[in-house]
């Protein structure tokens, strides 16, 4: 009797291991299967913008978070909260000084309503200043984020952004 215990127990722990395995994996590559990663934000425009050579300037990003999510602003209110951030590379001739991100709007979330969360939901605007020698750039960067929604927060995620930059 109690070896027939011992392998229904053993039995079940492997069906559970295996199950709770299948739906990591499956989670792991959703939105992933052909090479392409499910985004909950994007990013909109500019895809090109002139700018005077060796002068500051300013350049709006826009974005846009998909309807029923938000996330979390470039000043969270709590530590463990994944602020949102640009990262930008390092392009020849262009200098990045800073970026103004926007305030974050107030969210409270259904299972906490005395929380105040500073999100970003709908779109928003970045803006970057800039000073580029004269010539083509292309600016790489990335910007990253974790997606929520009224239950659950997602894996951050990065979107690539890419501006074509003219100095004239």
């Amino acid at each position: 009797m109690r070896r027939v215990l011992s392998i229904l127990l053993a039995g079940t722990f492997c069906l559970g291991l295996q199950f709770a395995v299948s739906q990591q994996l499956a989670w792991q590559s959703d939105g992933q299967s052909k090479g392409n990663q499910k985004q909950f934000v994007q990013f909109l425009y500019p895809e090109q913008v002139t700018v005077e050579a060796g002068k500051a300037s300013v350049v709006e990003l826009h974005f846009r978070v998909n309807d029923g999510l938000h996330i979390n602003s470039h000043t969270p209110r709590e530590k463990s909260l994944i602020p949102t951030q640009l990262m930008v590379g390092e392009p020849t001739g262009v200098n990045v000084a800073s970026v103004d991100f926007p305030t974050g709007t107030e969210y409270s979330p259904a299972f906490s309503p005395n929380d105040k969360l500073s999100v970003y939901s709908g779109e928003f605007v970045l803006r970057a200043h800039v000073t580029a020698e004269r010539g083509e750039h292309l600016v790489q960067a990335g910007l990253r984020y974790q997606a929520c929604d009224a239950n659950s927060c997602y894996p951050p995620k990065t979107v690539p952004v890419a501006v074509s930059l003219i100095a004239k």
